[in-house]
């Protein structure tokens, strides 16, 4: 295998240059004091108002949820949306939102072909609250859509069948309009696994979920509501979690080959990751297993991306998942220093591990979705007012519209557009065909990369065109969500296959719930 940096979501097409936005936000903090309040990273300092979090204990695993049928190739379960108490610091209870309790929420393991029924309890104190399967070939009644929201104090059931050909790593998470940043980064989030009936990889690599998460603690251990510059750039936490634990660690063998899946599950923060003495492959993404293995450096993980690695720790001694430099466009003061945070630490002992099978050459076959019937255009832009004078950023001139949300309404409001306009789930933005394959056309006008998200289905990137050049994917593969650089255009090729109401939006969560979301109308 040809070694390569693989950066997902960019097809290798690096961003260059700080964010214009930078400069058009400098020297505002003294007017605007909601726009920091927080550090922005997570270097290991702390302060004595800081609680300080430990490290190094071992990775846990994500507990599964239990599957309560008996019947082959049925699984039926429970799952609520609660208050809850974790303790990240000792001696510091801080209260959350749990699925079942917990966050991460329980891991759900099921297999391809199975039928999948979930009672959900909303018991979220006075919000709505719904749960979206995100990436899943779900009906469109079943998708957790924001139209469908379950009130507090009530709970519906989800039922689903999985076709075959659907393993991958998907997750699930809430999605109330207006609501699902703020119930995502208090904790309501959790990995969905839909395993494939033959696994090429072997099994004697393992099967270890690694989910990204970040958190922000006040000096009580409350988790504070998020500022202006949270609103605007999308919500970063101070502490990167794995799994919940900082800097986690696994005990390994010289030699030893780990299969590890990758789920950024933060709201807004990029992770650039690169494993130190040891050498990474990646095998799969979103919508399941690629082709055949790729060699890599370095990969990049936009919020809400998944990868699946097979990672050989070739060097006795600390073996560290760490992160770099990354220049996704940032607006105001507070820009978050992210490289060089270790969020998982291997040891490796000089035992050598057992021996064990390659990897094969060929893990699935992906069929290319061919010649599109339909050619569509989304283009990213955001507005930014004060009512002293009022500012502007991207393509967009001062405007007192009435969609935006306040944010300190005496100083600012911030909207988020595709197409000119903000989110109005009583509004179709797109009516499509079952079956049909449409390329889309998603422009990025905005002073920062925008992760881009489909509901129902996954699709297949054929290109990034910025400053004029055009870049193919290193590889095909399946994706439903896919990182925008500021002033790049991606086109992809989609097709849905269940009719219904779906959501397409940025999955900066913050810039979702202001508005960069659209509806699609899916007719039999």
């Amino acid at each position: 295998m040809q070694r390569r940096t693989f950066l997902t979501g960019l097809a290798a097409l690096a961003a260059t240059g700080p964010a214009a936005a930078q400069m058009k936000m400098d020297g505002m903090q003294h007017d605007m004091p909601d726009m920091g309040g927080h550090a922005g990273h997570d270097m290991g300092a702390s302060t004595s108002a800081t609680p300080v979090l430990p490290e190094g204990e071992a990775l846990r695993n994500l507990t599964r949820l239990a599957n309560e049928s008996t019947a082959p190739g049925t699984f039926r379960a429970k799952l609520a949306a609660q208050p809850a108490v974790a303790r990240f610091a000792e001696g510091i209870d801080t209260p959350i939102l749990g699925y079942n309790g917990m966050s991460p929420g329980p891991l759900i393991e099921v297999n391809e072909g199975d039928s999948v029924e979930i009672e959900f309890g909303n018991n979220i104190p006075g919000e709505e609250s719904t749960i979206h399967w995100h990436g899943m070939p779900v009906p469109a009644d079943q998708d957790g859509n924001p139209m469908d929201a379950v009130t507090s104090g009530s709970s519906r059931t989800y039922a689903f069948d999985l076709p075959e050909g659907s393993a991958a790593p998907y997750w699930y998470h809430p999605h109330p309009h207006g609501k699902t940043a703020e119930q995502v980064y208090r904790g309501l989030a959790g990995v969905f696994l839909v395993k494939p009936k033959v696994d090429p990889i072997p099994v004697e690599y393992g099967d270890t979920v690694l989910m990204f998460t970040d958190l922000r603690l006040a000096a009580d251990g409350t988790i504070p509501a998020s500022t202006m510059a949270d609103m605007m750039n999308g919500r970063v936490g101070d502490h990167v979690l794995v799994n919940g634990q900082k800097n986690p660690s696994l005990a390994l063998k010289l030699g030893e080959k780990r299969r590890l899946r990758l789920y950024n599950a933060t709201n807004a923060r990029y992770l650039r990751l690169t494993f130190e003495n040891a050498s990474m492959v990646v095998v799969g993404t979103d919508g399941g297993l690629l082709e055949k293995p790729v060699a890599i450096d370095e990969i990049l993980l936009a919020p809400a991306e998944r990868a699946e690695l097979v990672v050989t720790f070739e060097k006795p001694g600390a073996a560290i998942l760490r992160t770099l430099d990354y220049e996704r466009g940032w607006m105001g003061p507070g820009k978050p220093e992210d490289a060089g945070l270790a969020l998982l630490t291997a040891n490796v002992s000089e035992t050598p591990a057992d021996p064990v099978p390659p990897l094969p050459e060929k893990l699935r076959s992906i069929k290319p979705l061919g010649t599109a019937a339909v050619t569509r255009r989304f283009v990213f832009t955001e507005k930014m007012e004060m009512a002293t004078g009022g500012m502007s950023t991207g393509s967009h001139d001062v405007d007192m519209g009435s969609g935006g949300m306040a944010m300190n309404s005496d100083q600012m409001k911030m909207e988020f557009f595709i197409n000119g306009v903000a989110f109005d789930m009583n509004r179709v933005d797109v009516v499509s065909k079952v079956g049909d394959v449409e390329l889309w056309e998603v422009v990025n006008q905005s002073d920062m990369d925008h992760p881009f998200h489909v509901h129902g289905t996954q699709f297949q990137v054929v290109e990034h065109e910025r400053n004029g050049k055009a870049m193919k994917p290193a590889y095909l593969s399946w994706k439903d969500t896919v990182n925008v650089v500021q002033g790049e255009t991606v086109r992809l090729l989609l097709r849905q296959d269940l009719p219904g109401r779906r959501m397409y939006h940025c999955h900066i969560l913050e810039h979702e719930d202001l508005g960069m979301m659209g509806v699609l109308d899916v007719q039999a």
